[in-house]
């Protein structure tokens, strides 16, 4: 069996029979890969802590049919006690991960803007760079522009006309004018339709600065965007603390 390594954070684990786990990993050079992991339940196991959601490590596999085997584990940062440590902080990154997951729907498909990104998010939770609610929001703006469905918060997302606009359609892919806005449309105040931009260009000078109501209204628009291109909910969106 082919035999390979790679970088890599741990997106889930599952148990498998009574001691060993299926791990789902988003790796470097060949995106999502779910592997087997023997063992690693057992208190013996010197690779099992290092298998832990959130982890970031260089890990060797070798290939099967199916699932790829774990032979090899190495710690390049163990940010799940960090981040276990801060329920904001936590739940933020678990709705980060699901959201790896998610947009990595081809396994073995090299994905690594989505990793990199991933990794970037990751770090400024557990330095406490921003507030992590603003990290989580900006992560799931940039991980849906990677993916392809990249909203505009400037031009009308329909006919192009320069802004500033007040409306949203999530449907229409941003802000609309008002010869394009559709029934139903949101209308987020011009301070949450700024923080928006400045959410996924990386403006953090600006969104440090706003309040907590401009937040709320763009973490609305946020969420809604991402479920309406992921055809689904996330389960752990609704858990993520915002206060």
């Amino acid at each position: 069996m082919p035999v390979y390594r790679d970088e890599a954070i741990v997106l889930r684990t599952q148990k498998l029979g009574e001691a060993d786990r299926i791990v789902t990993l988003l790796c470097r050079e060949r995106g999502r890969v779910r592997a087997v992991a023997r063992g690693v339940r057992k208190t013996s196991s010197r690779i099992g802590a290092r298998l832990e959601p959130f982890g970031h490590v260089d890990v060797q596999m070798y290939e099967g049919r199916s699932l790829d085997n774990v032979t090899q584990v190495e710690t390049i940062a163990a940010h799940g006690a960090a981040l276990a440590a801060d329920y904001a902080r936590w739940t933020a990154g678990t709705a980060m991960l699901e959201t790896a997951e998610r947009l990595t729907p081809e396994e073995r498909e090299p994905a690594l803007p989505q990793f990199a990104l991933l990794v970037s998010g990751l770090r400024s939770l557990v330095a406490r760079e921003h507030d992590p609610g603003l990290i989580l929001d900006s992560y799931l703006l940039r991980s849906l522009a990677i993916a392809g469905w990249s909203p505009s918060f400037d031009e009308c997302a329909r006919c192009g006309a320069p802004g500033p606009h007040r409306a949203v359609s999530v449907a229409s892919g941003g802000v609309v004018c008002a010869s394009c806005r559709p029934p139903g449309s949101a209308a987020p105040s011009a301070a949450a339709i700024a923080l928006l931009g400045a959410l996924l260009s990386g403006d953090w000078l600006l969104a440090d600065a706003t309040d907590a109501r401009e937040r709320r209204e763009a973490s609305g628009v946020v969420a809604a965007y991402t479920q309406w291109h992921l055809e689904r909910n996330l389960r752990s969106l609704p858990l993520v603390d915002r206060t």
